[in-house]
């Protein structure tokens, strides 16, 4: 009898679920990343630390987002073309100071897509050769600095107008690679 009463409360030990639900190093780092920095711009600012505020503040905030931030955005409800709208699973959590960890946490349960989010790497423009680069990740650096190459067809013809805006956009990695 003992002996069953052990097993049951052994087997239920491993039914339940455990409380290890919380992130690992590195997931869900354009969540972190992008909830930290509004957080922290929402402290600066002077914005009410309410829900209703804090939401229509996401969603300006949301409106000039670029790249992973901007489809975070759009998973969370805060883009005008979402599909759906969980906006208040983060302003409500924000308005109490809950950590921005725990709040991705509780976006992961509604949407895993929002923890699948990464980052692209980024080039380090002082070092690199850009000879060696795919004509992609060309096309990648110019549209982050929202520029087009126009009329570009060789892939010496991205590298040009490359090293002609990187003084505007990178001026210490033009700085680095005149030094050379």
């Amino acid at each position: 009898m003992l002996r069953l009463s052990g097993f049951s409360v052994a087997l239920a030990l491993v039914l339940v679920p455990s409380g290890s639900d919380a992130l690992k190093e590195g997931e869900c780092e354009v969540c972190v990343n992008f909830l930290s920095r509004f957080y922290q711009s929402l402290k600066d600012s002077d914005v009410k630390f309410n829900s209703e505020s804090i939401e229509n503040a996401l969603v300006k905030t949301c409106n000039d987002a670029k790249g992973k931030e901007n489809r975070l955005c759009y998973y969370i409800g805060a883009t005008n073309d979402a599909a759906t709208k969980i906006t208040n699973e983060v302003s409500k959590p924000l308005s109490y100071h809950v950590p921005v960890e725990k709040i991705c946490e509780k976006l992961k349960k509604k949407d895993s897509q929002i923890c699948e989010l990464k980052y692209d790497k980024q080039v380090d423009l002082s070092s690199v050769d850009l000879k060696k680069l795919k004509v992609k990740d060309l096309k990648k650096i110019l549209e982050e600095w929202g520029e087009a190459c126009k009329g570009c067809v060789e892939k010496s013809d991205f590298i040009r107008k490359i090293n002609e805006l990187m003084p505007k956009y990178a001026p210490s990695a033009a700085k680095a690679r005149t030094d050379l």
